[in-house]
């Protein structure tokens, strides 16, 4: 019981802290500060310069070309500011007006962060539908073909964070890199067992460097991960023939990413394995998905509907596809340091992406509430 009020508790602060919810209150401080700014040295006058939680957004048609970097360059070193979307607003302008009230986004737009020691944002937007990408989240399974080892109905809770120590731009370009850490604790509770008891628990650490150009993008890291079973699901196992596997190895992989008009991503990459145990795991592995973040918000209620589909090919279980798929809708106004929170459906089917059971085929759909950037 103790592993069930557990999760009772963390679905508690993780849901009650979904109606925490701020606009920083120094918006308007900084438009007219960035108004100044782009007077003073640029000559540019924009009484009507647009921010919103401490993003700034530059028209693209209200200046020139040549005038950009520079105006990025000074808008950044704001304090308070967040990151500056160059956006072509007469598109978006002309969107909005044919849909009257409702939002949209532009089609076109660069994001430039800032830059610095323990910068906010990420260079790389994270991977929506994948089961092991750091952050924080509570999910109910419902295992519909699974191992008589791993349960029906599950409880998955993760929580990570990918924290950038450094962020500094290419030259004096707006191409911008960053390095920092990554990791994450995933762990599984088998809601049939009579105790909840914990069954796995993996752990992933990782050095990140990542990159971003314009709509182009990439994450590379160097990262551990080992897994862990739960005394009780031991205990249990104990008079079964359940083999456990000491499931540890080093790891390098590389993803890719382009985001296309209309909240449109696709991303590719692959992987390695080096200091593997058992020493027979094989090491290559690749990864590829889509993601889709509606341009257009329900008002009302602030939210936007959000879908993605994430598949991973390993050699060890001879290049079979694991798809992954989550749709559903992600808060603007709910937010915790930074974070949306997102509600998602999701489904699976492929080998176990939990550590120890990694040779088992699955299959699984579920509802989770989830806090990404």
């Amino acid at each position: 019981m103790l592993h069930l009020r557990f999760i009772i508790v963390m679905t508690a602060i993780l849901l009650s802290a979904s109606f925490t919810y701020a606009t920083p209150a120094n918006d308007d401080y900084i438009a007219g500060y960035a108004a100044s700014v782009l007077k003073l040295n640029l000559k540019l006058d924009m009484p009507s310069l647009m921010v919103k939680d401490g993003v700034i957004t530059l028209p693209a048609g209200s200046i020139k070309a040549a005038d950009q970097e520079k105006a990025v360059q000074l808008l950044t070193d704001i304090p308070g500011v967040k990151a500056v979307k160059i956006s072509d607003d007469t598109f978006q302008e002309s969107m909005a007006a044919s849909l009257g009230d409702e939002k949209v986004a532009t089609a076109t737009q660069s994001f430039i962060l800032t830059t610095g020691l323990l910068p906010p944002g990420h260079l790389f937007k994270p991977l929506m539908a994948d089961p092991r990408w750091a952050h924080f989240s509570v999910s109910y399974r419902n295992y519909l073909d699974h191992n008589k080892d791993e349960g029906k109905n599950i409880a998955s809770i993760s929580f990570g964070e990918t924290i950038p120590f450094y962020r500094g731009n290419f030259g004096k370009s707006t191409a911008q890199w960053e390095g920092g850490l990554q990791a994450g604790l995933y762990s599984d509770f088998n809601l049939d067992a009579p105790s909840t008891e914990l069954m796995n628990s993996d752990i992933i650490g990782s050095f990140y460097s990542s990159f971003r150009a314009g709509q182009f993008s990439g994450f590379g890291r160097i990262y551990h991960q080992s897994s862990h079973l739960g005394d009780e699901f031991l205990l249990r196992k104990m008079e079964t023939k359940f083999e456990r596997v000491n499931l540890s190895y080093e790891g390098v992989d590389l993803r890719l990413s382009y985001e296309f008009p209309f909240g449109a991503r696709a991303y590719g990459g692959g992987g390695g394995l080096f200091r593997t145990e058992p020493s027979s795991l094989k090491a290559w592995s690749a990864q590829y998905g889509a993601e889709f973040l509606s341009p257009w918000r329900i008002e009302a209620y602030s939210l936007r509907p959000i879908a993605g589909i994430d598949c991973k090919i390993y050699e060890e279980n001879d290049w079979n596809t694991d798809v992954s798929a989550r749709a559903g809708v992600e808060f603007e106004k709910f937010q915790v340091l930074g974070r949306k929170l997102q509600i998602l459906v999701e489904y699976y089917k492929g080998f176990s992406p939990v550590g120890q059971f990694y040779k088992n085929k699955v299959e699984y759909v579920g509802l989770g509430a989830h806090y990404l950037f």
